[in-house]
């Protein structure tokens, strides 16, 4: 078992270069980073409260991290959207039936060659009627369940109450 992690850790480490070291200093720098941002904008702070008042430079920095704030949110907005597009498009791309895909076409034929078309056919009829039993036991929801599935849709619809009216 310690082997297989082992592995596993030098496989992760072959392809990301992260390690112990690696993420100290990254921290460190991260660190410096805002120690030396909050340096700057009090020195853009100071010097802008000379020149415009104590106000105004307040005012001025504050509506720049608000312009700021605004071109996050629209870059989020957009990448969210870009995200549940890729998504969609992957899952309709998984909606094409599996035995159409010419790789597993060959295969199929070839087996079915080798076994007959007999013996093919009575496993692709025990494999629909497995699939059916299957999705008819696991498909339904237990008594519990309907139960509470039909007391939450009364909940979200208003009841019965808004039923009637």
């Amino acid at each position: 078992m310690g082997g297989l992690r082992r592995y596993l850790e030098l496989q992760a480490r072959a392809r990301t270069g992260l390690s112990g070291g690696l993420l100290v200093w990254a921290l460190l720098g991260a660190v410096f980073a805002i120690l030396t941002f909050a340096f700057v904008l009090v020195s853009v702070f100071i010097w802008l409260a000379r020149h415009y008042g104590s106000l105004t430079a307040a005012l001025v920095l504050a509506g720049l991290f608000l312009l700021l704030a605004i071109i996050a949110l629209i870059c989020c907005i957009g990448i969210r959207r870009r995200n549940v597009e890729r998504a969609q498009q992957a899952l309709a791309a998984r909606r094409t039936p599996m035995w159409l895909d010419p790789r597993l076409v060959a295969p199929a034929m070839q087996v079915s060659r080798s076994l007959g078309w007999g013996k093919v056919a009575t496993l692709l009829a025990i494999g629909v009627v497995a699939a059916g039993v299957g999705a008819a036991w696991f498909g339904r929801p237990k008594a519990d369940d309907a139960d509470a599935q039909d007391h939450d849709e009364a909940q979200d619809s208003g009841g019965w109450f808004s039923r009637a009216a």
